[in-house]
């Protein structure tokens, strides 16, 4: 009855007025009243209905309509309705742009497929993954663009719970993990996820299981055969079993060198193996270093030690000593009998400078960049010939990464190499410094391999 009242009433009025007329002055008079009133409601409804329309068709330009009775009723109601779609749309809008923001700012590739497999939208990392833009590619069949044998077998098979590795079509350093989400009506999500690092972990992983198998297993059949022959022979002159202990014995302490080297790395890698933080004097660290290099080069080599500064370090005497000790075993071993090997220490522009410099055979420029890898090494007979594990490098640059330190190598073949330990200033600090600073006598140090 809230909408009938008001038009139910001066329809009332009007047949009142045109009863009124029609006793006082005729029928005619009447008619005349009502087809007056007939024209003005219609003439009226056309306006209101001009300026509904109007305001309908520019909402957001044309203010809207002013009016009285059941036209004002219509025009407020629609106005409350298009503020509640405006405050609608402006919700919408919103989530859309914190969407859009979103997907933007995600790592990995996204691109759209509508039901016909063309892109609807796609964001910038698809770009540096898939060479995908998203002005340029709208609207383009992904089949196109994407043509590789193995990705168009992944769109057919349409499997959602199916991963596809492979290289970036783009830049082939870039393995991807390519995978299909269903999304919306008809639609599909492709995600482009960089996996090149988790690669290259797990292809360190398979290389290092390889390499320690490799290294272990030389020595133990080595060890195992010279048991069998033992074994077999009972009767062996005594000459010949002594020969035999020994050799055991050095591959037994070769294979013992590895796990060691294996330990420490592992404890160097370990977030719960804290840094000590205690001073160490390094002009008396390296003159013990040069009686070591003296001992192991049992007179081969001439070894000199140069100390041009008194500064002491701040960081762990064990992995300081087992680094550079590294540096002097590696140089002496791989160091031809003859050479020269000279141990320094200096500071540069305030840092602490330890260099072993050699004149053995050098290093190609092309093996300096991954001397620090495990297992590396530029001549694999000659190591296993010094004895080597090829893990002493690559505890060298974990201690150095340790202590805020880096490693510089200089190398001319034919000439010799520099290796260069060199500590920051904040590491650094002036010669005596009371107790607590002091260095591992070398028979008790355990030999690092290099």
């Amino acid at each position: 009855m809230g909408f009938w009242w008001r038009p139910l009433s001066v329809l009332a009025s009007v047949l009142l007025v045109a009863l009124i007329l029609w006793a006082g002055s005729g029928w005619v008079a009447a008619l005349g009243f009502l087809a007056g009133i007939q024209a003005f409601v219609m003439l009226r409804r056309l306006w209101q209905e001009f300026r509904l329309a109007r305001w309908l068709e520019n909402p957001d330009e044309v203010e809207p309509p002013d009016a009285t009775g059941t036209w004002g009723d219509i025009f407020y109601r629609l106005q409350k309705l298009q503020k509640r779609q405006k405050a609608s749309r402006g919700q919408l809008t919103s989530a859309l742009e914190q969407f859009e923001h979103a997907a933007m700012a995600v790592p990995d590739g996204m691109v759209i497929l509508n039901g016909n497999e063309q892109i609807d939208w796609c964001n910038p990392a698809s770009r540096t993954y898939m060479g995908l833009d998203c002005e340029r590619d709208r609207g383009q069949f992904v089949r196109y663009l994407l043509r590789q044998a193995h990705f168009l077998e992944f769109l057919d098979a349409a499997d959602f719970s199916r991963r596809l590795v492979c290289k970036s079509p783009i830049n082939r350093e870039i393995t991807l993990s390519l995978q299909l989400v269903p999304f919306g009506e008809g639609k599909k999500l492709l995600v482009a996820r960089d996996i090149t690092d988790l690669e290259r972990v797990d292809a360190m992983r398979r290389d290092f299981i390889a390499n320690v198998s490799h290294e272990l297993r030389t020595p133990l059949t080595v060890v195992g055969g010279f048991v069998e022959t033992m074994a077999d022979a009972p009767d062996l002159p005594a000459a010949e079993y002594r020969r035999y202990f020994d050799l055991m014995l050095d591959h037994t302490r070769r294979m013992q060198h590895l796990l060691d080297d294996l330990l420490t790395l592992s404890r160097l890698e370990s977030a719960d193996h804290k840094l000590n933080d205690e001073p160490v004097n390094v002009p008396e660290l390296a003159a013990s270093l040069k009686a070591e290099a003296e001992s192991l080069s049992r007179g081969q080599h001439r070894i000199k030690l140069q100390l041009d500064s008194t500064a002491w370090l701040k960081g762990s005497l064990q992995e300081i000593r087992s680094a550079l000790g590294n540096l002097v075993s590696n140089a002496v071993r791989y160091t031809p009998g003859g050479g020269e090997i000279t141990l320094s220490w200096r500071e540069r522009d305030g840092e602490g400078v330890f260099a072993v410099s050699d004149t053995g055979e050098g290093i190609a420029a092309e093996h300096i960049p991954r001397l620090t890898e495990r297992f590396y090494r530029v001549d694999r007979s000659r190591s296993r010939e010094t004895g080597g594990t090829g893990l002493g490098l690559a505890i060298v640059k974990h201690v150095l990464t340790r202590h805020g330190a880096r490693l510089e190598i200089q190398s001319i073949p034919g000439k010799g190499s520099t290796f260069s330990a060199i500590f920051p200033t904040q590491h650094m600090q002036p010669a005596g410094v009371p107790a607590g600073a002091s260095v591992i006598p070398f028979p008790e140090r355990e030999q690092a391999a290099g």
